[in-house]
């Protein structure tokens, strides 16, 4: 049975409270591709059981695995090169000359999906900072899917997914063959700590930071929402720290507090002052 215009309503708006996802009311095929064969696997008959399910626990289990269901988790290593080529060209640089006397850096990457960014964001840091060794760094990265963190800390990736944006050279050296797949190797991993977080939620990041990665993200939500998003990310963001946005991104009009450093074909933001 194809969705209702009230299911689809419904679904609509308990995935818009519980993750800030708009869906538009042209995304009906978008919720029955992906949310009938969630409630196929559940035992339910087809969407309309599932929505009588989710009105009757619209917080439970069930409506957990709605929202990641949802949620896109499209992804792949050094995404829009143009990032990671200002963090390692300008960023940290700056970062290690600035921190030098304390040799601490802390790095936030949200939206983090199945790991193919931070673990991007670490080769860079241990191909061309090697000093940083020796210094204290904190990196959490974060999605609000279980699902796709818990393939994010195991590291493992198949050989279509390391050939999508990976130097050879940096997969040889970062990673190793197991079977059919690479995974990556322990001294890598063990620079990242994968977390939960809803960015509707209070972050549950304590201290300060250097570097946040909230890319690709932003395009999913309502105006009101990016700002708050933007809102949180700037109370956490050092003084001199940097916010790096997706290439369709922007703070303007949003949060007048940053202000957009152009590097080569991409850029990053600080803070005004």
């Amino acid at each position: 049975m194809p969705l209702s215009p009230a299911d689809s309503v419904f679904l609509r708006g308990l995935v818009r409270t519980r993750s800030g996802i708009v869906l538009g009311e042209d995304k009906g095929y978008l919720l029955e591709s992906r949310l009938l064969p969630l409630a196929k696997a559940v035992g339910l008959s087809g969407l309309d059981e599932l929505s009588v399910r989710l009105r009757a626990e619209p917080s439970g289990q069930l409506a957990r695995q709605v929202v990641e269901a949802m949620t896109t988790n499209e992804t792949f290593f050094f995404r829009d090169i143009h990032p990671f080529e200002c963090l390692k060209k300008l960023v940290l640089p700056d970062l290690i000359a600035r921190r030098a006397a304390e040799r601490r850096l802390d790095l936030w990457c949200a939206a983090a999906s199945t790991g193919q960014e931070p673990y991007s964001i670490a080769m860079v840091m241990r191909e061309n900072c090697p000093q940083i060794a020796t210094w204290t760094t904190r990196f959490i990265a974060t999605d609000l899917a279980a699902q796709v963190l818990s393939r994010a800390r195991e590291g493992r990736y198949s050989q279509l997914e390391v050939n999508r944006g990976l130097p050879a050279p940096l997969l040889i050296k970062h990673f190793t063959k197991d079977g059919l797949d690479w995974k990556v190797k322990d001294e890598l991993k063990r620079m990242i700590e994968f977390k939960e977080q809803n960015l509707l939620d209070n972050f549950q990041i304590s201290g300060q930071l250097d570097v946040i990665f909230i890319r690709n993200v932003l395009i999913y939500f309502d105006v009101e929402t990016k700002k708050q998003i933007l809102a949180k990310c700037r109370k956490l963001l050092r003084p001199d720290g940097f916010l790096f946005l997706g290439g369709a991104e922007t703070t303007m009009n949003l949060d007048d507090a940053f202000v957009r450093v152009d590097f080569d074909k991409g850029g990053c933001y600080r803070l005004k002052g």
